[in-house]
Parts: structure tokens; sequence; C-alpha cells
């Protein structure tokens, strides 16, 4: 290859087919149902809030703190490897180039969600703040502005320290954000330009003392290996990526429900898939993740039928995926020497994902008596729960 340019533009289309290659099995499955109906339930809800939302809200302040998270999170995307330690540093002049291009995807590629979390604040600073068109417009010109500011000073900021105290920069960065967005969208014009003043000399600050360093590679390298297995962990969710284990536990407190798995040959399936239900991070938390959503759902959710639709839609998304996990793989095991009926794991895996499916519909149900349940509509919910988990159970080809 002639430069650098020619490197990053190789790489960035390996990233981008790697993307769409484990994209379209995240897409096209069960998480899209559930995203489109999480979506459908929160935008009906936000609409029927705002129309009876307080005069007093503070909708400034709300808008200010959210967006601020959003821009103070700009991770730099480098696709640098581990080999570039050593390639590169013959090149290290010359590596502005290929950091460009890096800094201007990491821009493109995060400022959409900023911008998306903008487009959802608009009914609420226009309806209840009062917001006019000009100040609309001024903010979305400042997010861009800051997102571009916040990315290069995280940048400078880990080249310089060598990645150490990153999350006390972060919380810096979002003070620095949350107070300027907020005397913004006051018209408070004069703090936004001290606060500005102060922004760019703390990124000066970085720019300067990295020039009196070298490029930390490893520091990058880490980064970039630890954002790329994030996302072949979640990817590993929806369809099985090469070199991707999941983790143990051993989780001892959790060792009372092996009793229900009592002994005797016919329960030997049923305890070894709960001990490895229980002690694999990925499955394990998995369902703790979806049934904290489906609690969140059912406690500020308050029209019952979007709560029902809600819930319904994660308990099939946990039993899809609870049992595709537990059944799926065709390698050779242990278990398959026991003198045990052939559809012993079947069952087992079935028998686990109902009570797994009764806790959570116990757990939505607290959720739903916590919210206050002034409908008898509201307590479908948990039945929601057990009767689509049945179906899927019952249904599903896997």
């Amino acid at each position: 290859m002639n430069n650098l340019r020619e490197v990053w533009s190789k790489r960035f289309v390996f990233y981008i087919n790697e993307l769409q290659k484990y994209m379209k099995f995240i897409v096209s499955g069960h998480l899209a149902i559930v995203i489109v109906f999480a979506i459908g339930a929160l935008g009906y809800t936000y609409s029927g809030w705002l129309n009876t939302a307080p005069k007093d809200f503070p909708a400034y302040l709300v808008v200010a703190f959210i967006l601020s998270i959003l821009v103070t999170l700009s991770t730099p995307v480098t696709l640098l490897k581990n080999a570039d330690s050593v390639y590169f540093l013959p090149l290290e002049t010359k590596l502005g180039e290929y950091l460009r291009l890096a800094l201007r995807w990491t821009y493109f590629s995060s400022i959409v969600v900023t911008l998306a979390a903008y487009v959802v604040a608009i009914p609420l600073l226009t309806r209840v703040a009062g917001s006019t068109r000009e100040e609309i417009i001024a903010l979305l010109i400042f997010l861009l502005v800051l997102k571009y500011w916040s990315i290069h000073t995280e940048f400078n900021f880990r080249w310089a320290a060598n990645g150490r105290g990153v999350w006390g920069d972060r919380f810096l960065r979002f003070l620095l954000v949350l107070v300027a967005l907020y005397f913004l969208l006051n018209g408070s014009y004069l703090f936004v330009i001290l606060v500005a003043i102060v922004q760019f000399i703390y990124t000066m600050a970085w720019v300067k003392k990295k020039k009196e360093v070298p490029f930390p590679f490893e520091h990058f390298i880490v980064v970039e290996q630890s954002r790329m297995m994030r996302f072949y962990r979640f990817a590993n969710y929806f369809t099985d990526v090469p070199h991707i284990r999941g983790a143990t536990k051993r989780r001892k407190w959790l060792d009372v429900f092996y009793k229900l798995a009592r002994y005797g040959q016919k329960n030997t399936q049923l305890y070894l898939v709960m001990r490895t239900f229980i002690r694999t991070n990925d499955f394990f938390y998995l369902w703790l993740r979806l049934t904290g959503l489906a609690i969140i759902g059912a406690i500020f959710i308050p029209f019952p039928i979007v709560s029902i639709i809600f819930a319904a839609a994660l308990s099939f998304a946990t039993v899809i995926q609870i049992k595709h996990a537990l059944l799926s793989g065709y390698e050779f095991r242990m278990d398959l020497l026991f003198p045990i009926e052939k559809d012993a794991r079947k069952q087992s895996v079935a028998r686990l994902i109902r009570i797994l499916q009764f806790i959570q519909a116990v757990a939505v149900l607290i959720g739903v008596l916590i919210q206050g349940g002034n409908s008898p509509i509201t307590y479908l919910v948990p039945v929601a729960v057990l009767v689509v988990s049945e179906l899927t159970l019952r249904m599903s080809k896997i």
C-alpha cells in the first residue's frame, strides 16, 4: 500500500462489511420486533404525556442533560490492529492523515444518535418550553459543533494521558456541555461564550501536551479491540460469532434453584441446563436485562394496551433467545453419553424456560402494583407474559 490513506480505506471497507455481515442477523431477527414495539410504545407515551405536561416542567434542564450525555460519549474509532504498534512506527510522522480519517468517521457515525435525540426533544422544547424556530435551529448548530469538539478533545486527552483518567475527562466535558446547552436554551448567550472559552482552553491544553508524548498505540489498540468485542458479543446473541465464548461465573447465591431439579436420572438434563443458564454470563444477563426492561415498562408506561404489547414483545424475545442459546450447537457434549432419553434436553429446556418466565411474570406483576394498577386491564400484563411465552415455546421450531 502506498500510504496510510489507502490503509484506512482498506480497513474501513472490511469494517463496514463486518458490520453488515452481523447486522443482517440482528435487524432481521426478533430484536427488530422488540425495537418496533418499544419505539411505538415510547412514542405513544411521549405524545400523550406532551398533551398533559405541566408548564413548570424543567424541559431545558432535561433536554440539556440527555443531550450532554450523548455528546460526551465520543470514543474515537481508529480501526487500529495489534501489529500497528510495530509496522506504523516508521510512519508515525504521517499518522495524522490516518487519524483525521478516523476522527471524521467517528464524528459522522456518532452524531446520528445525538441528532435522533435532538429530533425527539423538539416537541418538548416547542410545546412545553415555548422555544422558537430560530432557537431550535441554533441548538442544532451548537450540537454539531459540540460533538466535533467533544470527539477531538477526548482523542487529544487519550493521547496525552495514555488513556489514564478518561472518566474524569468525560465528567468534566459533560459538565461543560451541560452548562453550555442549558444557557443556550435559556437565551443566556454571554454565559455560553464564557463556557465556550473554557472549552477552547481545555482542549488547547491537551493539544499542547499531546505534542510532548508519542502516539500511544497500545492504548488505542485496546480501545478498538474492546469496542469490536462489545459488538461481537452483542451479535453473538443472534448468530454464532467465531472466537466468541461466553464467560462463566459461579453464582453460589443461586444454588437454591438447583433444588428444583431433584436428584434422579430423569432430572439429569434439567440440572445440567439450569447450571448452564445460571453460570453462563451471556444467558443469565440476557434474561436479566429483558426482565428488567419488562418491569420498567410495567411501571412507567401509563397505557395498559401499550404496556401489554411491550411486555409480550419482551417475553417473546426472552423465550426465543434462551431456547436458541440452550438448544443450538451441534458439537459433541459429554451429556450425549448419558443413558437418558433423546428428547430429555429439549424437555428440560422447556421446563426451565417456563420457570424463568413465571418469575418474569411475577416481577412484571410487582411492577404493575408499583405503578398503582388502577385499571383491571393492567393486570393482564403479567398474563400476557405467560401466554406469549408458552405460545413461543410451543410454536418455535428450534
